[in-house]
């Protein structure tokens, strides 16, 4: 069994453009480049599909997102920011202050967890009045 061959885009357009010309039939085509005839028929097919693409304006073509689409991307990022800003007392606790990492894991434990801006602790140490 042979290997198959994988041709370069430039190869796949030179023989589609030959084929789209119609100078040689797809039998000597097949015999010239030593590709399939049903090959070039499906390269000559796709690069007729696609032309117009190439006369398209920039920016406008299928990788431009829907309305839809970027929309649910605004949703989604709101939610991580209302997400991020809810623990963010959470990881400070956690991270910088012992005595706040202390309270916060006693009213965790009871249930009574809320987050704050900032622990009373690093606020008295900052000169900035609690939250």
């Amino acid at each position: 069994m042979t290997k198959r061959k994988n041709h370069a885009p430039e190869f796949k357009a030179k023989v589609a453009l030959e084929a789209i010309r119609e100078e040689m039939t797809l039998a000597e085509l097949s015999k010239k480049y030593g590709v399939h005839a049903t090959q070039i028929s499906t390269w000559k097919r796709a690069a007729i599909e696609n032309m117009a693409s190439a006369f398209g304006r920039r920016g406008h073509g299928p990788d431009t997102p829907s309305t839809a689409d970027i929309e649910k991307l605004h949703s989604k990022i709101g939610q991580l920011v209302v997400e991020r800003d809810f623990l963010a007392p959470l990881v400070h606790a956690s991270m910088h202050c012992p005595v706040a990492r202390q309270s916060l894991l006693a009213a965790m434990r009871g249930g009574q967890w809320m987050p704050r801006t900032g622990c009373s602790a690093c606020e008295a140490k900052n000169g900035k009045q609690g939250s």
